[in-house]
C-alpha cells in the first residue's frame, strides 16, 4: 500500500514539474494574480489522475488485494472473539433442569 502511495505521489510530482515548466515557459496559461501556484497544483492533479489510473493498475490491484486480506482477517478475528464471548456467556448461565423436577414457582 505504501508503495502505491509513493508511486502515485511520484507521478503527481512529475506532473507538477512538467506543468510548472509549461506555465513558466508560456506554453500553458498562467493563473490570475497570486493564484498561479494553485493553478499549477490543480492542473497537475487533473493530469496525474488518469496517468496514475492507467500506469498503476497492477500496483493498485496488488494494494487492493492487501486491503481485502486485512479486512477478511479482521472479520475472522471479530467472529472468533464473538464466538468466544458466546461460549463464555453460555458457560456462565445456569442450565435448565430437564429431569422432570419442578423448579420453585412452577406448579406440578
Amino acid at each position: 500500500m505504501l508503495r502505491y502511495t509513493l508511486m502515485r505521489l511520484g507521478i503527481l510530482a512529475g506532473c507538477f514539474v512538467v506543468v510548472w515548466g509549461l506555465v513558466y515557459s508560456g506554453v500553458a496559461p498562467r493563473g490570475l494574480g497570486d493564484s498561479n501556484y494553485m493553478w499549477v497544483v490543480l492542473l497537475s492533479l487533473v493530469i496525474s489522475a488518469p496517468i496514475s489510473f492507467v500506469v498503476l493498475r497492477k500496483e493498485r490491484d496488488r494494494a487492493s488485494a492487501q486491503v481485502v486480506a486485512r479486512v477478511d482477517r479482521a472479520k475472522a478475528n471479530l467472529e472468533a472473539n464473538r464466538s468466544q464471548e458466546d461460549a463464555v456467556d453460555d458457560g456462565a448461565r445456569p442450565q435448565p433442569q430437564s429431569h422432570g423436577q419442578a423448579t420453585p414457582g412452577q406448579a406440578s
